[in-house]
């Protein structure tokens, strides 16, 4: 009950929420909380944020398709967009989009975009930053990237992401409740952003 009014004070309080957060976990946290990534999107639908991307750093093979149900599941509330491996699958609907990224990489997305260029003949000279945006997979910059229960980031959006909020949580992914969540959010309203300035 108290957890509940708490939340509903922070709610209360935010007045600005960011249009595209991305959370990264690792895959032990996959293993041990499947479902959560369902809640936090669900969160997200709640609050009208228009944009989520939880990224998953690696799998092995043989358990991801353990993986794909639950995840799968956030079409119920939301436009999903599930990446793994060289797959990628489009389900639900709604103004809410969770992207779900399994194992990619940032250093891998750019070494393709510079693949494509070198394919399609672009000189040198003629390179600049949105060539290689209009070319990477993932094409927005999240506002604020979560990172529960560590410091340690991941490459993922290593481009898009350079202007980002960061906000580390100590709570593990397993244990990260929706006023985790709402402090994360106020942090980030918190914040004066410079964008590089």
């Amino acid at each position: 009950m108290i957890r509940w009014i708490y939340e509903r004070i922070l709610i209360r309080s935010l007045r600005r929420y960011p249009q595209h957060l991305c959370i990264l976990i690792s895959e032990e946290d996959m293993r041990v909380a499947p479902n959560k990534a369902f809640e936090v999107a669900t969160w997200c639908v709640e609050l009208g944020i228009t944009g989520l991307t939880i990224h998953i750093s690696s799998y092995e093979t043989g358990a991801l398709e353990d993986y794909l149900p639950p995840l799968r599941k956030i079409s119920s509330v939301s436009r999903l967009s599930l990446h793994y491996g060289s797959d990628h699958e489009e389900s639900g609907e709604g103004m809410t989009r969770v992207v779900i990224a399994i194992g990619k990489s940032g250093r891998d997305e750019i070494t393709g975009c510079i693949r494509t260029l070198a394919e399609e003949g672009v000189r040198p000279e003629a390179v600049d930053e949105r060539m290689i945006e209009s070319r990477l997979t993932f094409q927005y910059s999240p506002d604020l990237v979560i990172k529960t229960g560590g410091q340690h980031l991941t490459d993922f959006l290593i481009w898009q992401s350079v202007y980002s909020e960061l906000f580390f949580s100590d709570i593990n992914w397993k244990y990260f409740r929706k006023v985790d969540f709402l402090r994360a959010l106020r942090d980030f309203q918190d914040r004066q952003r410079r964008f590089g300035t």
